[in-house]
């Protein structure tokens, strides 16, 4: 049955928490918090979203850094990833991800779909979750714009080269497109769908994964298209909820600066029967709420407006029973330096801060810090094919958000963090 045809036929049943018991190794929602079996789970994790790029076999490979890396996670408590399925569109584009796992319609990158397989093998091993997210509004991974040129729309401009502004109009269209629309649920029934070739069990049993994921902060980009980001996350979850039972459904929006200042619309999108938990990302210095001059000494300033924003949050979703995570956050550097170990007082402090509210307040259910760089050692300040993967995605200075080995101060105060969570420390 096609993605359009699964659609067609599904509808709302019960809300998301109620969903039928699938067992103690699956992450569920109830009473507005997260279970593991029968004891509440709470989390301190990271961006990883390269991960399934280093299990593969092929160009960008990396087997042993891939063990390393999920070895000192471990280390530090970290259980929980969110990590992008795969890059979509052209390959070889500048600031864009490489190599891309579907490069047409349909047609997928075989080695990188081995490597998703292997990756989820590890963390199953491991006993780890990830929450993977299947589309991206913005162009370092494809996505919205990838869909829209397969669907006749013309070239997606490249924000690099023609500026913010023109890719921004070009995306508008996307949720506007329903062939685009279409080819992006029939990526989500394929990977809903697969079958992990080194554990023989579909994808939809595997204990890794927490959640499917939406995109990575899709937004509507203009007030006319509010209604139309409302209906594209209902007609995925839909999909996803249809096929799968056994996991969570997110959205992966960050809050009302994704959703065009708009809290109902957050509200209104959450709400949803088939969506199980809130997402939001805060970002002080791409929001302004810092500059590269005073990074250190305005961080109380960003975690008082970072309060702030999770509060508006979360009183919404705790009106509808619902937990709610932090899936995104970076600070810079003092300095706005991006060299691993380089002082950064006021990530810490930041840091710190975040943790702390899941730690006391349990404002927010869960955290994903942007990103794991954890061994990787940058070449070049702008990422070029063959140099490591960093947290950073290649259209940002590599080492401008990553948490890497050699900055212990913060490797430290993530497992103090995790260390509180489990119970280990007051």
């Amino acid at each position: 049955m096609s993605a359009v045809a699964i659609l067609g036929a599904c509808s709302a049943k019960k809300p998301a928490e109620e969903h039928p018991a699938v067992g103690p190794q699956y992450v569920t929602v109830k009473n507005g918090e997260f279970y593991l079996g029968d004891k509440p789970y709470r989390f301190v994790g990271t961006n990883f979203w390269y991960g399934p790029i280093l299990a593969s076999e092929g160009r960008g490979g990396d087997t042993a850094r891939l063990t390393r890396e999920l070895d000192a996670m471990q280390a530090l408590g970290i259980d929980n990833l969110r990590v992008l399925v795969g890059g979509d569109g052209r390959d070889h584009l500048p600031s864009h991800i490489s190599p891309v796992l579907q490069t047409a319609p349909g047609v997928y990158n075989d080695t990188l779909l081995r490597g998703l397989d292997r990756f989820l093998y590890e963390l199953e091993k491991r006993n780890m979750r990830c929450v993977l997210y299947l589309n991206n509004a913005w162009e370092w991974s494809g996505g919205y714009g990838s869909y829209l040129e397969w669907a006749g729309a013309g070239p997606a401009p490249i924000p690099s080269v023609d500026g913010w502004p023109a890719y921004m109009k070009y995306v508008q269209q996307f949720l506007q497109n329903e062939k685009a629309m279409t080819l992006s649920l029939q990526h989500v029934q394929n990977m809903v769908l697969r079958k992990n070739t080194i554990t023989g069990k579909e994808y939809k049993f595997s204990p890794a994964i927490m959640s499917w994921q939406i995109a990575n902060e899709p937004r509507a980009f203009s007030d006319e298209n509010k209604p139309r980001l409302k209906e594209f996350i209902s007609r995925t979850a839909k999909l996803i909820r249809t096929l799968d039972r056994q996991h969570l459904v997110s959205t992966g929006t960050e809050g009302m600066h994704g959703c065009e200042q708009d809290l109902n619309l957050f509200t209104e999108i959450h709400a949803l029967p088939e969506i199980d938990y809130a997402n939001i990302h805060i970002w002080p210095y791409n929001w302004g709420w810092i500059t590269k001059d005073n990074i250190a000494e305005t961080v109380d300033s960003a975690c008082m407006k970072t309060s702030e924003y999770i509060n508006k949050h979360y009183a919404q979703m705790y009106a509808l029973g619902k937990p709610i995570t932090l899936e995104e956050f970076g600070y810079p550097r003092d300095g706005f330096s991006f060299t691993p170990g380089s002082p950064a007082t006021g990530r810490e402090k930041y840091y710190k801060y975040v943790f702390d509210i899941i730690v006391k307040s349990k404002k927010i259910a869960g955290c994903n810090f942007w990103a794991w760089g954890g061994y990787a050692q940058p070449k070049h300040i702008a990422w070029m094919e063959g140099d490591d993967y960093t947290g950073d995605p290649a259209q940002e200075e590599q080492g401008l958000n990553s948490v890497f080995m050699a900055d212990k101060g913060l490797l430290e105060i993530i497992k103090q963090a995790n260390e509180a969570i489990s119970g280990l420390t007051p």
